[in-house]
């Protein structure tokens, strides 16, 4: 074995390591005390997933270990998951995580015993850092090993990527730079033979593709990638063709590239994908599928979705953003020189480098989407960074060459400012990442042990209402449908199941306008409403408000009847949907079938000590659907600043504990809620004011319209007080779990 490739292995294994022991460091839960560890530790003494999602792709490992295939059932020859966003939807979701894991799983069960959900836990920990090796090879090719090392270190420390692959983050984000640079490694390759040997280059195609197809079954986004390798190559082809030079090379690389990648994703992920991934541009500009406009917008309330400020990009991408487009710079100035492209950048050229551009400036536009992008803008970025690092190195050594004083010839010499170079470029991130170790696990104790009790106190049958946030964890733990999960987007369907029939539509099932309904059903203060709504979405989901609005076509009146109906009897709802709104007596009877039905799941609703939640329940549930806007009410917390006899809250709230006085912004309440210990009582104050005050344990102020202080969000939530229509089967210090009396 040469020395050569004894180093390559020592970088290979120095990157991995490097990956990997920063992101294990993570599972210590550094900032907290035994006491508080215990807290956020599972039965097997690792902390808790960090992301939800991570329960849900859990649940379909475990489905495919238990009877093969990820989803629930197998129904007409799809995939269902009946669990997730009840009554059911059929699976779409990349398997190789769920693949990917189950082999793992039983590979190391040869050994040792070790439960599946050890594996989910530490499994991101150890595939992140392969994605740092696959970029030190993909720079490699381009530039020295300089610039590889540090394309390698930069990936598995940029700190957007590594907060998203510590243990406990068991979600597809691991995969979302191992392929995208495997994709584009193959494509420069194709790009660089095409025309030194144009089997070569049909070879690094097929490649490429393969590798697409990889991503296909890895991450549902991969469409992106698809259509920028094809219209930069499109646009390189009709720009040779222009210009007269020889393109046949190029197309029929290109041929072989998107034939091969349509047929792998047809062959193995079915026809559909293939139709999908054809509208998706489509999608994206909104000129295929429904548009839910008439329903609030879900997608504002999820972080992750909106467009990242600069600050946040700067924090969670660290230098490479900042070297990575001196990069882009910099390879455009050698490229113009054809003396400097030879000695530098052999193998790169003109169209990997219009691909770097085109890829960089798709990837911005995607930010505008939302911050979860972010990881779409980091593989040309660190591709770049590493290139420029290398670029350096090597004027280093021109300027060696040619330095007449001898200082820069001295071995010594150069060696010390190749180290600050690399230092420079790779030190910040390890120091960020290192700093900022730490993570709370996305559940506790509380939130877990609710979950047992529901699987253990429930009927198999019964569906639970929740916060999309905790509904991954009470399918996979509490083993029971939840109305509504992480799965919040448009659930792409043919059919919706409904017991043991299918009723077709064909349409898209509106999760925008379920969740107009449950957050309705917390905001009102009409229980019986809120009870007839959760009733009719535990047992017929959608087909209610769907089934009115087929025959009323309109969406405002049908929100107008479906809340003038669901809070009554059915006898009496039959009658107004007669005589106010003048359906015909089978119309009704077809309609109450879903509203009201006559034998209703058994159904729990679970409450968190989230107080934030309200704002979403508010501007959600009372939506102006003529308008098509939330109206602006009164809704803020704050936690508690104590200065002596005063309370002082983050949210301007001052209550003085001595005379009992409270102001928010100088102004008086119209009336006070005291919540402690469980028990709650209201003060009225001054009849003039529209808003109230909740102080909770003293720990926390919420400030909210009056109009809400009688919702079902402010007896069930801020003051855990028993209603008319609901009772408490289960509470700890966090979570309740109510149901119906």
């Amino acid at each position: 074995m040469n020395k050569q490739l004894l180093v390559k292995i020592g970088i290979i294994l120095l990157i991995f390591s490097v990956g990997l022991f920063l992101r294990l460091d993570a599972a210590n839960l550094d900032g907290y005390s035994d006491a508080e560890k215990s807290y956020y530790q599972d039965e097997n003494g690792l902390p808790y997933m960090i992301e939800l999602d991570s329960y849900y792709n859990y649940r379909l490992t475990k489905n495919l270990l238990e009877h093969g295939y990820m989803g629930d059932a197998i129904i007409n020859g799809v995939q269902w998951d009946l669990h997730s966003y009840y009554p059911g939807v059929p699976l779409d979701y990349p398997p190789l995580i769920a693949y990917l894991t189950a082999f793992i799983y039983k590979f190391v069960n040869l050994f040792a015993e070790i439960p599946l959900l050890v594996v989910c836990f530490w499994l991101s920990a150890f595939i992140a850092p392969l994605a740092g090796i696959v970029a030190y090879l993909f720079v490699g090719r381009f530039t020295n090993q300089y610039g590889a090392v540090a394309a390698g270190v930069l990936t598995v420390t940029i700190p957007f990527y590594f907060a998203r692959t510590v243990p406990g983050w068991f979600d597809t984000d691991m995969f979302n730079l191992i392929f995208p640079f495997l994709v584009v490694w193959f494509l420069f390759e194709a790009y660089d033979h095409i025309n030194k040997s144009t089997e070569k280059g049909i070879y690094f195609s097929a490649f490429s593709a393969f590798s697409l197809f990889l991503f296909s079954l890895a991450w549902n986004g991969w469409q992106y990638l698809f259509y920028i390798i094809i219209i930069s190559w499109v646009i390189h082809i009709i720009w040779s063709s222009f210009k007269g030079e020889n393109f046949k090379n190029h197309l029929y690389c290109f041929s072989v590239f998107l034939i091969t990648t349509l047929v792998l994703v047809w062959l193995f992920t079915g026809f559909i994908n293939v139709i999908k991934l054809l509208y998706s541009p489509l999608q994206l500009i909104g000129l295929y599928g429904a548009s839910w406009q008439d329903w609030p917008n879900i997608y504002i309330s999820v972080s992750e979705l909106n467009p990242p400020f600069l600050k946040e990009l700067l924090s969670v991408l660290g230098v490479s953003i900042y070297a990575g487009l001196l990069g882009m710079i910099w390879i455009g100035r050698i490229l113009i020189n054809d003396s400097l492209q030879k000695k530098i950048l052999p193998r790169m050229n003109w169209l990997s480098f219009s691909f770097l551009i085109l890829w960089v400036l798709t990837s911005i536009f995607s930010l505008t989407q939302g911050s979860r992008f972010i990881m779409l803008l980091i593989p040309p970025l660190i591709i770049s960074t590493g290139i420029m690092i290398g670029i350096s190195v090597q004027y280093l050594d021109l300027l060696k060459k040619s330095d007449k004083t001898l200082i820069f010839r001295k071995r010594s010499v150069f060696t010390i400012f190749t180290i600050i170079i690399l230092l420079a470029a790779l030190l910040p991130g390890i120091i960020n990442v290192q700093r900022s170790n730490y993570v709370t696990p996305g559940i506790d104790d509380d939130k877990w042990d609710a979950a047992l009790w529901i699987k253990n106190n429930t009927t198999n049958n019964t569906v639970i209402v929740s916060g999309w946030g905790f509904g991954h964890v009470c399918t996979a733990i509490a083993d029971r449908s939840v109305v509504q999960d992480g799965r919040m987007g448009y659930i792409e369907t043919l059919s919706v199941r409904n017991f043991d029939n299918l009723y077709p539509y064909k349409d898209k099932s509106p999760s925008t306008s379920r969740n107009y309904w449950i957050s309705k059903s917390f905001i009102t203060d009409n229980e019986s409403l809120s009870a007839g709504i959760l009733q009719m979405i535990t047992t017929t989901g959608d087909q209610g408000y769907i089934k009115l609005n087929m025959s009323i076509k309109n969406s405002t009146k049908t929100v107008e009847i479906m809340n003038n109906i669901l809070g009554l009897k059915r006898i009496d709802a039959k009658q107004l949907l007669i005589n106010r709104y003048h359906l015909k007596d089978n119309q009704a009877d077809e309609i109450l079938e879903f509203t009201h039905p006559p034998n209703p799941s058994p159904m729990v609703l679970v409450t968190l000590d989230d107080f934030g939640s309200g704002y979403w329940n508010i501007k959600f549930g009372e939506w102006n659907f003529q308008e098509r806007r939330s109206s602006n009410y009164t809704y803020s917390v704050g936690d508690v600043d104590k200065d002596g006899d005063l309370l002082n809250f983050a949210n301007d709230v001052v209550m003085d504990l001595k005379t009992g006085n409270i102001l928010w912004k100088n102004k008086t309440p119209f009336c006070v809620g005291i919540v402690k210990n469980g028990a709650s009582e209201k003060i009225y104050i001054d009849s003039n004011s529209d808003f109230c005050i909740f102080i909770i344990d003293n720990k926390k102020a919420v400030v909210m319209d009056r109009r809400f202080e009688n919702s079902i969000f402010t007896k069930l939530v801020l003051e855990k007080s028993n209603s008319t229509i609901y009772k408490p089967l289960y509470a700890n210090k966090c979570v309740t779990v109510w149901g119906l009396k």
